[in-house]
């Protein structure tokens, strides 16, 4: 039997893709992240499924009902928030997976800075400002940064910066980013991104912070800062340009993809 990761959404229980949503339909064992992970998205487990919340329990934990599962030839669904490719603690599972001999298999989801890319109506990457997005966090109270990973570091390369688990250190983050970026540079701070109490806030490095204490966001949000939030006036994509050669573009070298945008 196989334990089958899933990146469930940011929040909106129609933002599973659906392949999950058929592997969770079918599974008799699901594995939940709490409250992270929406009650619509439970309910569509099939009657007498085996529900474990895993807000309370500990990797041994974790990895003791993924194995019992597999032991008694059940298929496991194990939801996670957002997309597995980023802060979603898979890696250290797997690798317990592996050493205990039990099959697993990984399905993508919908990210956090997406969701959050898409309340603000924004491209995160556009012709001429940005074409670079570097997806970070802050150590405090939380496993430590690899050198050279740390707000200055990243602020120099003045690309967009977007925060994951940092709310509740907004004042740091504001004080480390505007010897880099300007006071006035654009930020964008997006909590619940997808859900019905969904919260965005905009504004600059010099008012975002108090946007953040007044609003009272601590948690499930992501911080945004860069000058693609603001950009009006840029070029237009190589991709579409009336003077790009299309001569031997078939079907494949026509169709959009992030390298060429």
């Amino acid at each position: 039997m196989t334990v089958r990761f899933i990146g469930a959404g940011p929040g909106a229980a129609d933002l599973i893709t659906v392949r999950g949503q058929r592997i969770v339909a079918t599974s008799p064992v699901c594995l939940y992240a709490g409250s992270l992970v929406p009650p619509e998205l439970l309910a569509q487990c099939p009657p007498g499924a085996r529900l474990v919340d895993t807000s309370g329990l500990d990797l041994d934990q974790i990895t003791a009902e993924l194995v019992a599962a597999h032991a008694a030839g059940l298929d496991v669904a194990r939801l996670h928030s957002g997309d597995l490719s980023i802060y979603s603690a898979v890696a250290e599972q797997v690798r317990r997976l592996d050493a205990a001999g039990v099959p697993w298999e990984m399905v993508p989801g919908v990210p956090a800075f997406a969701a959050a890319a898409a309340a603000l109506g924004r491209e995160l990457t556009v012709p001429t400002v940005g074409q670079s997005v570097v997806l970070t966090r802050l150590a405090q109270r939380a496993t430590a940064m690899p050198a050279g990973e740390d707000l200055a570091t990243f602020g120099r390369s003045r690309a967009l910066l977007v925060l994951h688990l940092a709310t509740h250190l907004v004042d740091q983050v504001v004080a480390e980013l505007v010897p880099h970026y300007g006071a006035q540079c654009p930020a964008a701070v997006v909590a619940m991104a997808s859900r019905p109490d969904e919260v965005v806030l905009r504004g600059t490095l010099a008012d975002i912070a108090g946007q953040v204490h007044e609003a009272g966001i601590r948690r499930t949000a992501v911080i945004l800062v860069g000058q693609v939030l603001g950009a009006e006036q840029f070029g237009d994509s190589y991709l579409y340009s009336p003077g790009r050669d299309r001569s031997g573009d078939g079907p494949a070298a026509c169709a959009p993809g992030p390298e060429q945008s």
